[in-house]
């Protein structure tokens, strides 16, 4: 009865991770009460996401903060690396399209890059992420270094 009971959900160990392993997140539509929360919680206050009325701009509609994306990308792939990820150690973000209230947005995820550590107990990851609007279109990329566990 005392035996180890599994966790479920557990992200990627090292050893699970390959260069060329791909995958998807679930789906999440942005709304108007998230821009309104990021912008409160970060002090965002450009007009452009706080202001309503779009005469006069060159993005016409309610456009939404590109490190909101970036927030939500994040937080998708949160189930990819729950127990399992040590750190964010650095990215290049890279914005491709404005992303809109009402927007639904997802990231496709590659492995590019995967090497242990120098003590070896442990394994550096490279992803190249982009995050795709409900039409295809590329909203977002960049390519985080993660540390992982190993198993």
């Amino acid at each position: 009865m005392n035996e180890p009971v599994p966790v479920v959900g557990r992200g990627f160990c090292y050893e699970d991770l390959r260069v060329g392993f791909r995958f998807r997140t679930h789906r999440r539509t942005i709304a108007e009460a998230d821009v309104a929360g990021f912008v409160n919680l970060t002090w965002l206050t450009e007009e452009l996401f706080t202001v309503a009325d779009d005469s006069g701009r060159a993005i016409k509609g309610r456009p939404v903060p590109a490190a909101l994306v970036y927030a939500f990308a994040e937080g998708l792939l949160l189930p990819t690396m729950q127990d399992t990820g040590l750190a964010f150690l650095n990215a290049t973000i890279d914005v491709k399209a404005p992303t809109f209230v009402g927007d639904t947005i997802h990231v496709e995820a590659e492995v590019v890059e995967c090497r242990l550590t120098s003590k070896g107990d442990r394994g550096l990851a490279r992803f190249a992420n982009r995050v795709v609007k409900q039409d295809g279109t590329v909203a977002l990329e960049y390519n985080p270094l993660r540390l992982l566990k190993r198993r």
